[in-house]
């Protein structure tokens, strides 16, 4: 087996998975172009998600109330 042929058989099979991905792309980007969505957005400008103080508050309650049940269960069966 010539190997040079080989090579070129396989660099030939990876070009064109390359320009199939290509397309793919461009047809993904045209698609959210006419959306009027970006396709070139950066994963790192994506935003944090931000809890108001009042539903800290609100989930910290239930949390305490949680933790108390499950220690007065554990009183009476002890």
């Amino acid at each position: 087996m010539n190997i040079l042929a080989a090579i070129t058989r396989e660099e030939r099979k990876v070009k064109a998975q390359l320009a199939k991905l290509q397309r793919d792309l461009m047809g993904l980007q045209s698609a959210a172009k006419a959306l009027g969505k970006s396709a070139n957005r950066d994963l790192t400008t994506a935003k944090k998600r931000v809890l108001s103080a009042a539903a800290r508050a609100k989930i910290s309650k239930a949390t305490k109330k949680r933790w108390a049940k499950l220690r007065a269960e554990a009183k009476r069966t002890a």
